[in-house]
């Protein structure tokens, strides 16, 4: 954990874009946080996306904005994520299942710094800086061609590997050893 402070201190007034990698419930959502908030974009907002409770029909929509009539329902101009943030900090949360089509739009953002709206024309800047952590390793999924290689490179600039959650099997009781209460003894 040391070393993950040191890279979180190292990364956090740079504008590289960072991959957290690790298990669930290692935190990289707390390290995105942490990243964020010592940088100097932490008077701005801190923008998290779990790409895998958005349905895909919905992803792009969700982090690029719509305009009004680009589909049906969409009955007016929407502002995406990447647009509300600022010059703040996405974080795209298990990033592993997004679908193609977005990761191409993500390409463009993470490439020249801009996008379009969904239906739109008119480029808009994305000034927001990027930090994403897959739930899957992503190095699979690049080659079973589910996750491109081309945005997972410009997403691991900065790579942040968590240590795994172990614990010592000592430090765990046994789920049918007898709890035992020794109290100490009174001081007087």
């Amino acid at each position: 954990m040391r070393r993950v402070f040191t890279m979180i201190s190292q990364v956090s007034d740079s504008e590289v874009t960072v991959l957290i990698e690790g298990d669930s419930g290692t935190g990289k959502e707390l390290v995105a946080r942490a990243i964020h908030f010592n940088s100097r974009r932490a008077q701005d907002p801190f923008i998290p996306v779990n790409c895998a409770a958005i349905p895909e029909t919905l992803i792009e929509s969700e982090l690029f904005g719509r305009e009004k009539g680009a589909f049906t329902g969409a009955i007016a101009q929407k502002k995406g994520k990447c647009e509300v943030a600022r010059s703040g900090t996405i974080f795209l949360d298990e990033i592993g299942d997004m679908a193609p089509g977005a990761q191409t739009r993500l390409l463009r953002v993470l490439e020249e710094k801009a996008f379009e709206r969904v239906g739109g024309t008119e480029s808009i800047d994305a000034n927001a800086r990027i930090i994403a952590a897959p739930n899957k390793d992503l190095r699979k999924e690049d080659e079973d061609a589910k996750f491109r290689p081309d945005p997972y490179h410009r997403l691991r600039v900065f790579p942040v590997p968590l240590p795994a959650p172990r614990v010592p099997l000592d430090d765990i009781p046994h789920p049918r050893a007898p709890l035992t209460y020794q109290p100490t003894a009174d001081p007087e």
